[in-house]
């Protein structure tokens, strides 16, 4: 089956490379603002599960069109949608509107626990197979001029939260209580035990 990675994240597409799976990419624009009275749970699912399905759109509509290798039946593929934000006291932090915000962020996030909530959703043909994610990490107390320093780095300005924990904030992450990848921004453990079920309801 082919695996299409609905996501234009170099981090996403770097972490499942680096866990040994092929794949394409297909990236879907949407209206990624948060819905009245949405749990970040359900927010994270929500943007899974619409980037998969658009994604799968697309790709069926121009397998449509496309002569060759490009041409695949639905059943052939599997899309995967994903989506991380940051959380702390329940306030979901997405990516900074600007640098400004980002320093905001990361002043709310200083010396303390915040929540990374990825949504994944995988769809075929048959279905859609969708999980949230949760990992749990610890930032140090960060002065206004770690703030500063880093915010002018320019790191975090597309990131949830406003920090990249594989770069440059390393070294203000003091604890991570689960996956790791997920805070990267994909699950990998998560989304191979998906896959797995998924490859076992079709064999």
């Amino acid at each position: 089956m082919r695996l299409v990675l609905a996501s234009a994240s170099p981090r996403r597409a770097d972490l499942l490379r680096a866990a040994g799976y092929s794949f394409e990419t297909l990236a879907v624009n949407l209206d990624e603002g948060v819905e009245a009275g949405e749990t970040p749970a359900a927010y994270v699912a929500r943007l899974a599960h619409e980037k998969s399905a658009a994604a799968m759109q697309q790709f069926l509509s121009r397998a449509q069109i496309c002569a060759g290798p490009e041409r695949a039946a639905p059943h052939d593929v599997i899309v995967l949608g994903a989506d991380t934000t940051v959380v702390v006291d329940n306030e979901i932090l997405g990516k900074p509107r600007d640098d400004r915000d980002a320093a905001t962020m990361l002043g709310k996030l200083s010396g303390r626990a915040h929540e990374v909530l990825t949504g994944i959703s995988l769809r075929t043909s048959a279905g859609e197979w969708g999980r949230v994610e949760t990992t749990r990490v610890y930032m140090t107390d960060l002065t206004a001029d770690n703030i500063a320093w880093y915010v002018a780095s320019g790191e975090g300005r597309d990131k949830a939260g406003g920090y990249a924990v594989q770069g440059l904030a390393s070294r203000f992450i003091s604890r991570i209580d689960g996956s790791y990848s997920n805070v990267v921004g994909l699950p990998v453990e998560a989304v191979s035990a998906v896959l797995r079920d998924i490859m076992g309801k079709s064999s």
